[in-house]
Protein backbone atom coordinates (compact mmCIF):
# COMPACT_ATOMS: atom_id res chain seq x y z
CA UNK A 1 0.00 0.00 0.00
CA UNK A 2 1.11 3.40 -0.72
CA UNK A 3 2.76 5.93 2.19
CA UNK A 4 -0.80 7.95 1.76
CA UNK A 5 -2.43 5.22 1.94
CA UNK A 6 -1.05 3.64 5.11
CA UNK A 7 -1.50 7.14 7.21
CA UNK A 8 -4.91 6.93 6.50
CA UNK A 9 -5.54 3.27 7.58
CA UNK A 10 -3.34 4.03 10.69
CA UNK A 11 -5.39 7.38 11.46
CA UNK A 12 -8.69 5.41 10.80
CA UNK A 13 -7.28 2.56 12.79
CA UNK A 14 -6.78 4.96 15.30
CA UNK A 15 -9.69 6.48 15.60
CA UNK A 16 -11.93 3.39 15.53
CA UNK A 17 -10.04 2.23 18.54
CA UNK A 18 -10.61 5.49 20.52
CA UNK A 19 -14.00 5.39 20.01
CA UNK A 20 -14.39 1.84 21.43
CA UNK A 21 -12.05 3.28 24.23
CA UNK A 22 -9.40 0.80 23.78
CA UNK A 23 -5.79 1.06 24.51
CA UNK A 24 -3.64 -0.22 21.69
CA UNK A 25 -2.20 -3.08 24.31
CA UNK A 26 -6.44 -3.75 24.62
CA UNK A 27 -7.01 -3.91 20.78
CA UNK A 28 -3.54 -5.89 20.11
CA UNK A 29 -4.62 -8.64 22.53
CA UNK A 30 -8.48 -8.85 20.75
CA UNK A 31 -6.62 -9.34 17.72
CA UNK A 32 -3.77 -11.75 18.77
CA UNK A 33 -1.08 -9.89 17.75
CA UNK A 34 2.06 -7.52 19.26
CA UNK A 35 0.93 -4.01 20.92
CA UNK A 36 3.98 -2.88 19.02
CA UNK A 37 2.27 -4.01 15.46
CA UNK A 38 -0.93 -1.80 16.47
CA UNK A 39 1.36 0.89 17.09
CA UNK A 40 3.29 0.71 13.83
CA UNK A 41 0.31 0.14 11.71
CA UNK A 42 -1.54 3.22 13.64
CA UNK A 43 1.73 5.32 12.64
CA UNK A 44 1.81 4.63 9.32
CA UNK A 45 5.40 4.80 8.66
CA UNK A 46 5.65 1.03 7.46
CA UNK A 47 3.26 -0.99 4.79
CA UNK A 48 1.30 -3.33 6.78
CA UNK A 49 0.07 -6.08 5.31
CA UNK A 50 -3.51 -5.73 4.13
CA UNK A 51 -4.23 -9.24 5.75
CA UNK A 52 -3.22 -7.71 9.08
CA UNK A 53 -4.86 -4.32 9.12
CA UNK A 54 -8.01 -6.32 8.39
CA UNK A 55 -7.28 -8.36 11.12
CA UNK A 56 -7.35 -5.61 13.36
CA UNK A 57 -10.24 -4.11 12.19
CA UNK A 58 -12.25 -7.35 12.61
CA UNK A 59 -11.53 -7.71 16.09
CA UNK A 60 -13.56 -4.45 16.53
CA UNK A 61 -16.15 -5.39 14.71
CA UNK A 62 -15.49 -3.17 11.50
CA UNK A 63 -14.24 -3.74 8.14
CA UNK A 64 -13.02 -2.16 5.45
CA UNK A 65 -14.15 -1.04 1.97
CA UNK A 66 -12.70 -0.32 -0.84
CA UNK A 67 -13.35 3.00 -3.41
CA UNK A 68 -11.67 6.01 -5.51
CA UNK A 69 -11.86 9.93 -5.18
CA UNK A 70 -10.48 12.91 -6.79
CA UNK A 71 -6.80 13.10 -5.10
CA UNK A 72 -7.00 15.39 -2.38
CA UNK A 73 -10.65 14.82 -1.65
CA UNK A 74 -9.69 12.75 1.76
CA UNK A 75 -7.71 15.64 2.84
CA UNK A 76 -10.76 18.63 2.05
CA UNK A 77 -13.26 16.48 3.96
CA UNK A 78 -10.85 16.15 6.79
CA UNK A 79 -10.37 19.68 6.50
CA UNK A 80 -14.03 20.85 6.51
CA UNK A 81 -14.90 17.91 9.58
CA UNK A 82 -12.68 20.14 11.28
CA UNK A 83 -13.84 23.46 10.14
CA UNK A 84 -17.04 22.67 11.17
CA UNK A 85 -16.19 22.88 14.66
CA UNK A 86 -15.93 26.52 16.23
CA UNK A 87 -12.54 26.86 16.95
CA UNK A 88 -13.02 28.14 20.80
CA UNK A 89 -14.61 24.55 21.13
CA UNK A 90 -11.58 22.97 19.74
CA UNK A 91 -9.28 25.19 22.23
CA UNK A 92 -11.40 24.06 25.30
CA UNK A 93 -10.09 20.14 24.15
CA UNK A 94 -6.34 21.01 24.36
CA UNK A 95 -3.80 21.42 27.03
CA UNK A 96 -2.86 25.24 26.12
CA UNK A 97 -4.74 27.08 29.07
CA UNK A 98 -3.93 24.56 31.36
CA UNK A 99 -0.15 24.78 29.96
CA UNK A 100 -0.09 28.81 30.38
CA UNK A 101 -1.53 28.46 34.18
CA UNK A 102 1.12 26.44 35.51
CA UNK A 103 4.65 27.13 33.03
CA UNK A 104 6.81 29.86 34.85
CA UNK A 105 10.25 30.77 34.40
CA UNK A 106 10.34 28.61 31.19
CA UNK A 107 10.85 30.56 27.77
CA UNK A 108 8.30 29.32 25.12
CA UNK A 109 7.17 29.96 22.06
CA UNK A 110 3.58 27.55 21.27
CA UNK A 111 4.94 25.90 17.94
CA UNK A 112 3.51 23.04 15.51
CA UNK A 113 0.55 22.28 16.08
CA UNK A 114 -0.28 24.31 18.15
CA UNK A 115 0.49 27.34 16.80
CA UNK A 116 -1.17 26.31 13.70
CA UNK A 117 -4.71 25.63 15.75
CA UNK A 118 -4.14 29.12 17.62
CA UNK A 119 -3.88 31.04 14.41
CA UNK A 120 -7.47 29.08 13.06
CA UNK A 121 -5.89 26.35 11.02
CA UNK A 122 -8.10 22.98 10.92
CA UNK A 123 -5.80 20.84 12.29
CA UNK A 124 -5.64 17.96 15.09
CA UNK A 125 -3.53 19.50 18.08
CA UNK A 126 -3.45 16.82 20.54
CA UNK A 127 -0.90 18.23 23.78
CA UNK A 128 0.72 21.39 23.87
CA UNK A 129 3.71 21.99 21.13
CA UNK A 130 6.30 24.85 22.35
CA UNK A 131 9.87 25.74 20.95
CA UNK A 132 11.95 25.82 24.26
CA UNK A 133 15.91 26.81 24.73
CA UNK A 134 18.78 24.53 24.88
CA UNK A 135 20.39 27.03 27.44
CA UNK A 136 17.47 27.23 29.71
CA UNK A 137 17.74 23.40 30.06
CA UNK A 138 18.26 23.39 33.73
CA UNK A 139 15.34 25.35 34.26
CA UNK A 140 13.23 23.49 31.74
CA UNK A 141 14.49 20.12 33.95
CA UNK A 142 13.30 21.65 37.59
CA UNK A 143 9.95 22.91 36.18
CA UNK A 144 9.17 19.53 34.74
CA UNK A 145 10.26 17.95 38.09
CA UNK A 146 7.94 20.14 39.82
CA UNK A 147 5.41 18.96 37.47
CA UNK A 148 5.81 15.30 38.25
CA UNK A 149 6.68 14.64 34.63
CA UNK A 150 7.04 11.30 33.18
CA UNK A 151 8.53 10.82 29.63
CA UNK A 152 7.40 9.33 26.69
CA UNK A 153 9.30 5.72 25.26
CA UNK A 154 8.81 5.10 21.99
CA UNK A 155 9.91 1.64 22.49
CA UNK A 156 6.92 0.87 24.78
CA UNK A 157 4.57 3.88 23.44
CA UNK A 158 4.27 5.34 26.46
CA UNK A 159 4.62 7.58 29.41
CA UNK A 160 7.52 6.22 32.11
CA UNK A 161 9.46 7.65 35.01
CA UNK A 162 13.08 8.14 33.62
CA UNK A 163 15.09 10.96 33.89
CA UNK A 164 13.40 14.07 32.78
CA UNK A 165 16.00 16.56 31.55
CA UNK A 166 15.94 17.27 27.88
CA UNK A 167 19.65 16.73 27.43
CA UNK A 168 19.09 13.33 28.23
CA UNK A 169 18.69 11.14 25.09
CA UNK A 170 14.86 10.39 24.95
CA UNK A 171 12.05 12.41 23.03
CA UNK A 172 11.25 15.57 24.26
CA UNK A 173 7.51 15.10 25.07
CA UNK A 174 6.44 14.48 28.98
CA UNK A 175 3.35 13.83 30.47
CA UNK A 176 2.56 16.90 33.52
CA UNK A 177 0.00 18.51 36.08
CA UNK A 178 0.11 21.43 33.08
CA UNK A 179 -0.35 18.94 30.45
CA UNK A 180 0.81 16.68 27.92
CA UNK A 181 4.15 18.88 25.99
CA UNK A 182 5.80 18.03 22.84
CA UNK A 183 8.86 20.16 22.87
CA UNK A 184 11.09 21.62 19.88
CA UNK A 185 14.63 22.17 21.59
CA UNK A 186 16.27 25.26 20.30
CA UNK A 187 19.72 27.68 20.30
CA UNK A 188 17.40 30.38 19.75
CA UNK A 189 13.71 30.81 20.15
CA UNK A 190 12.08 31.14 16.31
CA UNK A 191 11.04 34.15 14.98
CA UNK A 192 7.22 34.66 16.30
CA UNK A 193 4.01 36.74 16.11
CA UNK A 194 1.45 37.53 18.90
CA UNK A 195 -2.30 36.05 18.51
CA UNK A 196 -5.35 37.25 20.55
CA UNK A 197 -8.83 35.06 22.15
CA UNK A 198 -10.54 36.76 24.14
CA UNK A 199 -8.37 38.70 26.66
CA UNK A 200 -5.71 36.24 26.19
CA UNK A 201 -2.53 36.50 24.20
CA UNK A 202 -0.15 34.00 22.51
CA UNK A 203 3.44 33.63 21.01
CA UNK A 204 2.80 31.72 17.96
CA UNK A 205 5.12 30.27 14.83
CA UNK A 206 3.72 32.04 11.99
CA UNK A 207 1.91 30.14 10.27
CA UNK A 208 3.42 30.39 7.01
CA UNK A 209 6.81 28.71 8.73
CA UNK A 210 5.37 26.21 10.78
CA UNK A 211 6.49 22.66 10.05
CA UNK A 212 4.84 19.50 11.50
CA UNK A 213 5.94 16.17 12.03
CA UNK A 214 3.16 14.31 11.97
CA UNK A 215 2.36 13.16 8.54
CA UNK A 216 -1.07 13.43 8.80
CA UNK A 217 -1.52 17.17 10.47
CA UNK A 218 1.52 18.21 8.15
CA UNK A 219 -0.88 17.27 5.07
CA UNK A 220 -3.77 18.73 6.27
CA UNK A 221 -1.63 22.14 7.01
CA UNK A 222 -0.33 21.91 3.47
CA UNK A 223 -3.57 21.50 2.20
CA UNK A 224 -4.73 24.30 3.72
CA UNK A 225 -2.42 26.58 3.00
CA UNK A 226 -2.48 25.72 -0.63
CA UNK A 227 -6.16 26.53 -0.52
CA UNK A 228 -5.60 29.80 1.55
CA UNK A 229 -3.18 30.88 -1.36
CA UNK A 230 -5.82 30.22 -4.25
CA UNK A 231 -8.16 32.25 -2.27
CA UNK A 232 -5.68 34.93 -2.36
CA UNK A 233 -5.54 34.86 1.70
CA UNK A 234 -2.72 36.40 3.73
CA UNK A 235 -0.23 33.15 4.95
CA UNK A 236 0.05 34.70 8.16
CA UNK A 237 -3.22 36.56 9.07
CA UNK A 238 -5.11 33.74 11.42
CA UNK A 239 -8.58 33.34 10.25
CA UNK A 240 -11.77 32.03 12.45
CA UNK A 241 -11.92 33.97 15.19
CA UNK A 242 -7.98 34.76 15.73
CA UNK A 243 -7.05 38.47 16.65
CA UNK A 244 -3.42 39.11 15.41
CA UNK A 245 -1.31 41.00 17.77
CA UNK A 246 1.58 42.86 16.33
CA UNK A 247 5.19 41.95 17.81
Amino acid sequence: MSTRLGRTLGDLLRRERELRRLTQQDLAALAGVAQTTVARVENGTRNAPLPLVERLFAAMGRQLTVGVEDLDAHVDRRIAEIAARPLAERLTETDIDQFRRHVDGVSHVFDGPTAALLQGAPVPAPGVHVALLWSEAGAITDWLTRKYARRWMDRWQEYRHIPVDPREPYPHRWQTMAGEIHARMCDELPRSIEVRHGEQHYRVVPLAELEIVDAGAAGLLHRYRQVRRAAGADAVTATDGTQPVAG
